[in-house]
């Protein structure tokens, strides 16, 4: 094995049956896991190294399960050794939607209903044994905003006003997402797999917790990484609404957690340039904000807009959110 090489991966592999196998780096994420295409002869596999004490394979083994007796297609999983953090899965292919789709951007319609379906077919099974997508996990998400964007643009915000706005924003909708649905949380263009015969795979599910099906719905359709038009992410919320019984508050919530995620990921991204040296994902706060100032405009949002507009100057607010330097 080669330096860079998880410790202990020979040993693994043999045991696992693959050894001798070749091993591939692939591009990682924003967190501390690596990936890795393991080839032997015909055969591919991925490894996943989730090492401790920074990353924990258990939960993406707990719900990698879950998914997969309730018939969602998550990837199978062929070894583990979850003291040293190595899980060996079904490999995918090299399909991700999102690279897909910029080579073959006239099939976007088409794809996009089809993992919508998929969303679809997970709200129709029994939520998961997961944990609960709660009010404090909506305000610590959301505190990232004002923790991590606002310091690093020089702003000095009232966060105890911020938060008294998510409260009186979320009220109405945590009393309609019990029992809830399997949230994925992650459920976008990077980490859906387009599988032959038009399956679409799974993965990054590892943080999955019980919520409101309009969730995943925001992730895939106000997409950090990828421009959705407005036009498609319409006519997949209406495809999706069509197919489930969603209650006349649907669109209000959708609403209310497009601008919750939106300043998450404002915040996260600020963060990964500023405290994990990965200014990479900077370029993508635009893209976001602009979602996140849609969002906004639905009067359901009513008293995190105010807070916005006492808060954030609007030549900020124009620019996208200005740059983090």
């Amino acid at each position: 094995m080669s330096a860079g090489l998880p410790e202990g991966l020979d040993a693994f592999l043999e045991n696992a049956g693959w050894g001798g196998a070749a091993v591939e780096p692939l591009p990682g994420d924003a967190s501390f896991r690596r990936y890795f295409r393991i080839r032997s002869g015909a055969q591919c596999a991925m490894l996943m190294d989730a090492p401790p004490p920074h990353e924990d394979p258990g939960p993406f083994l707990h719900v990698c399960r879950w998914l997969a007796e309730h018939g969602m297609r998550a990837p199978a999983i062929h070894a583990q050794d979850t003291a040293r953090g190595l899980v060996l899965i079904e490999d995918f292919g090299s399909d991700r939607m999102r690279d897909w789709l910029d080579e073959h951007p006239q099939a976007e319609e088409e794809v996009y209903a089809r993992a919508v379906d998929a969303l679809v077919a997970l709200h129709r099974r029994p939520p998961g044994p997961f944990a609960p997508y709660d009010r404090a996990t909506y305000q610590r998400e959301a505190a990232l905003f004002v923790e991590w964007y606002c310091p690093a643009m020089g702003l000095s915000v009232s966060e105890g006003d911020w938060h008294a706005a998510w409260d009186a924003v979320l009220d109405p909708l945590l009393g309609r997402q019990s029992p809830g649905v399997t949230v994925l949380r992650d459920y976008h263009a990077e980490n859906i797999m387009l599988l032959p015969g038009g399956e679409q795979g799974l993965i990054d599910f590892q943080d999955a917790l019980v919520g409101h099906p309009a969730y995943d719905l925001v992730s895939l359709l106000q997409d950090a990484r990828r421009d959705v038009s407005p036009a498609l992410e319409r006519a997949m919320l209406h495809r999706y609404l069509a197919q489930v019984e969603a209650g006349p508050d649907f669109e209000a919530d959708y609403a209310r957690l497009g601008a919750q995620r939106n300043a998450k990921i404002v915040g996260i991204f600020a963060r990964l340039s500023l405290r994990d040296g990965k200014p990479r994902y900077l370029p993508m706060i635009p893209r976001v904000w602009a979602a996140m100032e849609r969002d906004l405009a639905h009067p359901a949002l009513g008293p995190v807009a105010e807070w916005f507009a006492a808060n954030i100057p609007q030549d900020l607010r124009d620019s996208g959110g200005g740059e983090i330097r």
